[in-house]
Formats: C-alpha cells, structure tokens, sequence
C-alpha cells in the first residue's frame, strides 16, 4: 500500500491514548490520514486527537470506548459508517498486561486480559473488516502483539497466552483476507518504554512495588520509544509484511525459537528461576 499521501483515506487505532497506540495515530497524520481513534482514558484520546489537530493535516476524532466490550464496539463502528463506507487501515492496538505464573492468576485476571487483548482484537476485526471487504477498494489490518507472542514465559503466562492468539489470529486472518487484497500484518515490538510496565496487573512473586519498579526501571533504560514501532508499522504496511518482529530481542527470540528451540527453553526455564527467587 502506498502511504506517501494519505489524504482522505482514515486509519482507526484502538488504544490511541498513549504509547504505541499514539505515536502511530501521530505517524498516520502526518501523512494526511484522517484518523478514528479510541481509548478506554478519555482525556488521554482527547490529548492525541488534539495533537493530531495540531499538525494541520488530517482530522481526528476520539471515542472512549472499551474493546473488550461488543457493544461498545459495535456502537462505535455503527457511528464511524454512519460518515464513511469503511475505514482503509484497522490498528488494533489497545492492550494490557499481567506479570506472572498461571497458578498466581485469577480466573478474573484471565477474564480481564483476555477480554482487551484477545476479544478486543476479535471485536476489531469483526465489526471493521466486513465493511472493508465489502467496500472491495482493499486496506491494512495491523494487529499488535508482542515478542511474548512469539516466545513463552512462565512469569507471562496470561500475556503470552492473549499474544500468542493474537499471532495466530493475524495469520489465519492474512490468509482469508488476500484474496481481497487486504493485507494483515502482526507486530511483535519487545521492549518498549510505554506505560504498560505500569498499569500492568502483577501477581505471585511478581507481585509488589519493588518488582514494578524494577520492571519500569528495565523498560527506561532499554528507552526503545514507541514512536519507533509506529515507524516500522507505517513500512510493514507499506510492504504487506505477515510477521514483524521490532526491537533485537524480539529478533533474536523469532530467531531462536526456529533455530536452537532447546536451548531457548533452557534459557526461558532460567529465566522463570530467577523470577521466582531471585538472582542465583
């Protein structure tokens, strides 16, 4: 897809309010989209809608809408048709995240990641891509998961498994759309310093403020900004990429899992070791 000039053609993205979600919302008007964006924080939307603005190019409108509802969903959707036959590009963005082991996580932690990061990517596709498919002018649908998408660990159990799904969505999704010259690329970014490492949900031996802090601390010093994965999510849709792993350790899991699996899991046991107790 061409995205030289996006003047009038809209981009939605859900989670807009801050992060990847935002520097992606920037990136598109920058190039003249018009933009529909939405987040469960309605200031914060607001904020990106207005920045957007600000550039001059492309208008923005901002929704506060809940992704893993279908209602809220499917009202939003019902007011972006109701002023355009289908939007030219989908991000499902919006994600949250939960630290720690499956027998720490509560079936209500599991309901809640599950419903944003998985149904919220269903909800996504099932009430904006239709009209995509039917409009028959083509488009993108970027979905975002996570190098914990790619490779499982044991203190990421309830993440791992929401990313993994969002992995095989996209690919089950490339092949279905193809024919009708959508395109689906998912996003594997890894380390990036958004404010997931603080709204994160931590439970067990993860659980506490030391642990937040150290993990806050880890993603600071990594400082890979998000505005970077919005930049690589502009290219993977310019050139239809399936699989886009972002930061080097996102690379070098992709990499190992195909290449060394054992040892990969031998490292990925270790690494669960240490959470659990410490460095050795």
């Amino acid at each position: 897809m061409n995205l030289a000039d996006l003047r009038g053609r809209t981009v939605l993205v859900t989670g807009a309010g801050s992060g990847i979600g935002r520097e992606t919302a920037l990136a598109f008007a920058r190039r003249g989209a018009d933009l529909e964006l939405c987040d469960l924080d309605a200031a914060r939307v607001e904020r990106t809608a207005a920045d957007v603005a600000a550039l001059g190019r492309g208008r923005a409108r901002a929704r506060a809408v809940d992704v893993a509802s279908a209602d809220q969903m499917e009202r939003w959707a019902a007011e972006v048709h109701a002023r355009i036959p289908a939007v030219d590009i989908l991000v499902n963005n919006a994600g949250v995240a939960i630290g720690g082991g499956f027998l720490d996580t509560s079936l209500e932690d599991w309901r809640w990641i599950l419903g944003v990061n998985t149904l919220g990517v269903i909800h996504g596709c099932h009430v904006f891509v239709p009209p995509m498919v039917a409009r028959g002018a083509g488009g993108a649908v970027v979905n975002v998961a996570s190098a914990a998408g790619l490779v499982a660990t044991e203190s990421l159990a309830a993440y791992c498994t929401t990313k993994f799904s969002v992995v095989g969505l996209s690919e089950a999704l490339r092949g279905e759309l193809h024919r009708h010259g959508i395109g689906v690329s998912c996003i594997c970014p890894g380390l990036i310093n958004t404010p997931i490492t603080r709204a994160a949900r931590l439970v067990g031996s993860m659980a506490g403020e030391d642990r937040r802090n150290a993990l806050v601390t880890l993603y600071e010093r990594r400082n890979y900004g998000p505005e970077r994965v919005a930049t690589k999510i502009l290219r993977a849709v310019e050139r239809n990429r399936a699989l886009v792993p972002i930061t080097p350790e996102a690379w070098a899991l992709y990499l190992a899992k195909r290449i060394a699996p054992g040892a990969l899991a031998w490292l990925s046991r270790r690494a669960g070791a240490r959470s659990r107790f410490g460095p050795d």
